[in-house]
């Protein structure tokens, strides 16, 4: 999945000579967390919630609410902006962005084209629906891991049960990651399955594989083995 097919298009941005002010008025209107900083129609930066908060007046609180607001009309975006800013391209793929956001440690980021003009924005928020589809959870289904080995056809033998049993797949996810030499972990996410059938079809997923855990979403059933 691409960054283009789930960030957000409809940008809010900040002018760099735009007041501290000004910005926390465009976050609290548009109920975000990031703004992207232009200047002359260019990329330059970015301000977030978070560097709001911490450029405001430590002593704050011992301020009257005019002396405060006068002091965070005079500080200008450009001041308190990050820079250069960290963004992704449209065209990387989500787990590329998750990496970006992880490694700068950060919860969203600018989204630029090829000419690195601006085109949207991504934040973790996006990622989690993205993870949320791509895995088939919306639909309350059932989902089984297995510890398989990793040769082919693996994963087919199970699939093969699931079906027989009027399974409907909606997400086989794979990884290497924790499993011993050999083998791979494998989720089954399926749906449209006749929960009465639902031990039957454990049993033999067990007598077909190493199952390690079921869990039916609908009916919040919970089965480690």
């Amino acid at each position: 999945m691409l960054v283009k097919n789930w960030m957000k298009r409809d940008v809010i941005t900040v002018d760099a000579n735009e007041s501290m002010l000004d910005g926390i008025n465009l976050l609290k209107k548009h109920e975000t967390l990031m703004l992207p900083v232009m200047r002359n129609g260019e990329l330059v930066g970015v301000v977030t919630d978070r560097d709001l908060k911490r450029a405001s007046a430590s002593d704050a609180t011992t301020l009257e609410v005019h002396e405060l607001l006068y002091i965070l009309s005079k500080i200008k975006i450009k001041d308190i902006m990050s820079r250069p800013p960290i963004t992704v391209s449209f065209d990387l793929t989500l787990e590329e962005t998750a990496e970006v956001l992880l490694k700068n440690q950060i919860s969203g980021t600018p989204v630029v084209d090829h000419d690195g003009q601006l085109v949207g924005t991504i934040n973790q928020t996006d990622l989690f629906r993205a993870i949320l589809s791509v895995t088939g959870l919306g639909k309350r289904g059932v989902q089984f891991a297995f510890l398989l080995e990793d040769r082919p056809g693996s994963i087919k033998e199970v699939a093969d049960v699931i079906r027989k049993y009027g399974g409907r797949m909606a997400s086989i996810l794979s990884s290497y990651e924790n499993a011993p030499e050999g083998h791979r972990r494998v989720y089954i996410r399926m749906y449209g399955l006749d929960r009465t059938q639902l031990d039957d079809l454990a049993a033999e997923l067990k007598a077909k594989a190493k199952v390690l855990y079921m869990v039916d979403h609908r009916e919040n059933r919970r089965e480690i083995y």
